[in-house]
């Protein structure tokens, strides 16, 4: 089969790893995270839209500056352009999932930690899963 079809809620709930990559086609991306206590994604500005969803776990989504409180079912939407970040504020581990649209990171790439993707300076590289 082609495509991508699994239940996201239970892959981004049991995921452990700060950011694994789980399908990558032409056009876009589907990658799951956790963020630890008070860890954060770290500000960044894509030339590319990206889509996040709280699964577990309280934060903020920073948008150029605007600090928005987010939660389990809150969905952000991150225009081209835009400085953002997500933030962990809570006490437990913040589980999200996030669409890239193109494609931002290798196919199959796993980060286990924020200090193993800030030392991988790994970028889309136009492979796809399938």
């Amino acid at each position: 089969m082609k495509g991508f079809v699994k239940d996201i809620e239970g892959l981004a709930v049991k995921n452990e790893e700060f950011r694994r990559v789980l399908y990558t086609a032409k056009h876009c991306q589907l990658v799951v995270m956790a963020l630890k206590p008070k860890e954060d994604i770290g500000a960044e500005v894509h030339k590319l839209d990206q889509f996040f969803r709280v699964e577990e776990g309280t934060g903020e989504a920073v948008l150029d500056g605007v600090r928005t409180a987010i939660s389990a079912g809150f969905a952000v939407v991150v225009p081209a352009g835009t400085n953002h970040n997500i933030v962990n504020t809570g006490s437990v581990p913040m589980k999200l999932y996030t669409l890239y649209a193109p494609p931002n990171h290798r196919d199959g790439v796993v980060h286990p930690t924020r200090a193993d993707a800030q030392a991988d300076n790994e970028h889309f590289d136009g492979k796809t899963t399938e």
